[in-house]
């Protein structure tokens, strides 16, 4: 391996071999500006140097519909990402349980790829299973049947022929409703179930896992059947701005801010 070097103007010790790059739950929004203006240096000074970005769900604290891609705000997210591809890293966007309404526009406009939840990569020799990461809280049952819901056709049809104020007005609601209930529910609950997650692991054959979504930045061992299979939760970007890095030889969480 190689020696690290000083990534300028950070803390951060960057490999010189090829590497891949995770993040998820920025949350981006207006309201959030600090958190915006991390990912912006982000892209700017950090991403280059990989070979691929994994973006792995809730980019933005929402996203109403690819209608929306006009703002100056999301204007500027959307450039920021566009221009770390057209310097020749490759972008890849999972939905996410705040953005699953991501749809080819807004992919378009980044020059970015959206992905399956989950999808199975090589990665430098290791296979690699990606997931936003709510699919393993089985124990929230309420969630997940919302999930299915407005996952589905009808409800996707429905919801995106409405005027783009309502529709933000509807999301608006819904946020202040999820987290009133996520304060009456207990932590265990909405964190990862270990057979749902044993269950994905068998179903593609033991690879690694990455994803987000439980804001519990962690590297985890699962014992299946004979195998040992890592599991790295990445960060939320409200508390730090973090990302996983993963080259040919090892696996680092790094701290951004």
């Amino acid at each position: 391996m190689t020696h690290p070097v000083l990534y300028p103007d950070s803390c951060i010790p960057y490999p010189e071999m090829p590497h891949t790059l995770f993040i998820a739950d920025l949350h981006l929004s207006e309201s959030h500006p600090h958190t915006a203006a991390q990912f912006l240096r982000f892209a700017q000074d950090v991403a280059p140097k990989a070979e691929a970005l994994y973006i792995l769900g809730d980019l933005f604290e929402y996203w109403a519909g690819d209608d929306d891609l006009d703002t100056p705000f999301h204007r500027q997210i959307c450039g920021a990402l566009s221009k770390l591809a057209a310097g020749g890293t490759r972008i890849f966007i999972m939905h996410g349980n705040r953005d699953f309404l991501m749809d080819e526009a807004l992919a378009a406009a980044c020059n970015a790829q959206l992905l399956n939840d989950p999808t199975l990569i090589d990665l430098y020799g290791q296979a690699t299973l990606l997931t936003h990461g709510d699919i393993l809280c089985t124990g929230d049952s309420a969630y997940q049947q919302f999930r299915a819901t407005v996952r589905g056709t009808d409800w996707r049809s429905q919801f995106l022929s409405q005027p783009l104020r309502q529709r933000k007005a509807q999301i608006e609601q819904l946020r202040a409703q999820s987290e009133q209930s996520k304060r009456e529910k207990a932590m265990a609950i909405m964190d990862v179930s270990n057979e749902a997650v044993l269950a994905l692991l068998r179903h593609h054959d033991y690879p690694r896992l990455i994803h987000g979504h439980t804001h519990r930045p962690a590297k985890h061992l699962h014992h299946a059947d004979g195998h040992t299979c890592e599991r790295w939760v990445l960060g939320d970007w409200d508390t730090q701005a973090n990302a996983l890095l993963v080259d040919s030889t090892s696996v680092q969480q790094l701290k951004l801010s």
